[in-house]
């Protein structure tokens, strides 16, 4: 699960670092001119059809990338984006030597997760193994033999034994559900207290729980690096704590999370132990039971007032809290790239073209739905016109 090299990672300084992980580095900031400018969004949100957002797709980094697809839909431009987003991932790590090498099996773990908790509920609801393994994100991949396994056991203790050993040993995600069941059960060493934790606990708080292992797991192992990857990364997964946290109060209104007896155990279990709101604001997340006294939580912590104060004085139909979050984050990733000899740039990469593929789906959707009046609400990357570097201008020639 984690990098056993020891004590400190020593990763070198101005004139050793660039001797082992230079190349991957200098590779992540070239392949940052690949990412669609001010002007491709443009010409995209002109289309009529998504032919025309394919011709003007060749004029970008992703070139012929839809050349081999007879028809064009928004599912298929996220397949082939995604997949050339793996491509440019999987040559990067070729290229990686340890520790960066160990940083980037890190950045898988998180799709691992969404994998195994995918599985879990399709064999929970009979859907078949065949369209499941389709659906899993292809960073997160592991044995095909393992992920076939994982609906294959018997409903008797045996199988839930053998549901254990294949599914939460053999995965390299598997030390997080181990110490998850460790936590939740006396024994995990029983067969029937395997089956009962898969069977009784809902599988959103599963997921939470080993989220929240694996974020202050990556934490720990990037303070171990130092330097400024520690600088750069330690703030980014502080951000995504923080968020997670946010999201499991919301998420738990209307639900059995949020009743008296739940809000300060159960719910409180799934806050990470990291993040500028742990202690002092997830303790006070912990007592929030509507959307008001959730924004009377964060009210104290700057980064996070505003958004509330938006969402409280707002229509859903006016305002996504999600997109304030990615807004918030893809500047955060953004300013990874302008500091030198981290791995944050890796991480950062990586998640900004997430968020890339999900304007590309965003647009298409609008043109196929004919809602041109929706198709710019979207968050571009390195956008010249972006919200905060327009008040950063602001701010410096006022001065």
């Amino acid at each position: 699960m984690s990098y056993n090299g020891g004590g400190d990672i020593l990763l070198g300084g101005l004139s050793t670092f660039n001797m082992q992980h230079g190349f991957v580095e200098a590779l992540v900031r070239g392949y940052r001119s690949g990412f669609l400018s001010d002007t491709d969004y443009h010409h995209m949100t002109q289309c009529d059809n998504l032919e025309d957002v394919k011709m003007n797709l060749q004029e970008t980094d992703y070139d012929t990338f839809l050349n081999s697809e007879s028809s064009i839909t928004p599912a298929v431009i996220e397949a082939k984006a995604l997949s050339k987003l793996v491509n440019e991932f999987f040559y990067f790590r070729a290229n990686a030597v340890e520790p960066l090498s160990t940083f980037m099996d890190y950045i898988s773990y998180e799709y691992m997760i969404e994998n195994v908790m995918l599985l879990l509920r399709g064999t929970l609801s009979g859907r078949n193994i065949n369209e499941l393994i389709a659906q899993c994100h292809p960073l997160g991949m592991f044995k095909e033999s393992t992920m076939r396994n994982i609906p294959s056991f018997e409903a008797n203790p045996r199988g839930y034994a053998d549901l254990y050993e294949t599914v939460l040993v053999d995965t390299p995600v598997g030390p997080y559900f181990q110490t998850y069941l460790e936590q939740s059960s006396a024994s995990i060493s029983a067969a029937s207290e395997v089956r009962n934790v898969l069977e009784e606990v809902q599988i959103e708080i599963l997921k939470n729980s080993l989220m929240k292992l694996y974020l202050e797991d990556f934490y720990s192992f990037c303070e171990r690096l130092g330097g400024e990857t520690a600088e750069v990364m330690c703030g980014l997964l502080r951000a995504r704590a923080d968020r997670a946290a946010i999201n499991i109060t919301l998420n738990s209104f209307g639900t059995p999370l949020n009743d008296a007896t739940m809000r300060d155990t159960e719910r409180k279990k799934l806050y990470p132990s990291i993040g500028e709101l742990y202690p002092a604001g997830t303790e006070l997340l912990s007592k929030a039971d509507d959307d008001v006294k959730l924004g009377q939580a964060v009210s104290s912590f700057p980064q996070y007032h505003s958004i509330f104060e938006k969402f409280l004085n707002s229509s859903p139909e006016e305002f996504s809290i999600d997109d304030e979050f990615y807004k918030r984050e893809v500047r955060m990733y953004e300013l990874a790239f302008e500091s030198q000899m981290h791995f944050g740039c890796v991480y950062a990469y990586v998640k900004l073209k997430e968020q890339e593929i999900r304007n590309l789906v965003w647009i298409s959707e609008c043109i196929l739905q004919r809602r041109k009046d929706q198709i710019s609400n979207f968050i571009p990357v390195f956008s010249t016109s972006a919200e905060w570097r327009a008040e950063s201008t602001r701010r410096g020639a006022g001065h």
